[in-house]
């Protein structure tokens, strides 16, 4: 990787989004958590979520990434409140088809991760920037399963 590659990869959009992360405080009382680690980088994401009608009514997250995983994780946190585990899990396939198979950016209100574009060519952090989305979609699953039990 040459020094003009990585800072187009660590882009200041980048680099300000892993700064501002929202909902970095988990939730006292979750309706399910679920933590994910990138085995490659030692990455880890751990999320909260508390669910009302099938929607994520209050989400935490502990991120311990590098900055495209911290990115991806702040992009996750400024649009998921309110959505569904079907949009979450299309949100997910959508983000993993952009980076692997040069699919198109997911669709609004998870259009920011376009930001992380440049990151598709460096298979090795493809991992960490799922992670936040792969935890998200586990903890819906676990609370789901939970309410139907």
């Amino acid at each position: 990787m040459s020094d003009t590659d990585l800072i187009k990869l660590y882009s200041q959009r980048i680099l300000g989004l892993a700064a501002a992360i929202p909902h970095t405080e988990r939730l006292s009382n979750p309706d399910a958590s679920a933590k994910k680690r990138s085995p490659l980088c030692g990455s880890t994401v751990t999320v909260d979520v508390q669910v009302a009608d099938g929607r994520v009514a209050a989400f935490g997250q502990d991120v311990k990434a590098c900055a495209l995983g911290q990115a991806a994780a702040s992009v996750l946190g400024g649009a998921v409140i309110g959505r569904s585990l079907p949009e979450l899990e299309g949100a997910r396939d959508a983000l993993k088809a952009m980076l692997k198979e040069d699919g198109p950016v997911p669709a609004a209100p998870f259009d920011g991760f376009e930001v992380l574009i440049p990151a598709k060519d460096y298979k090795n952090r493809h991992a960490s920037i799922l992670l936040a989305l792969d935890a998200t979609v586990a903890a819906m699953r676990e609370a789901e399963s939970a309410a139907c039990a």
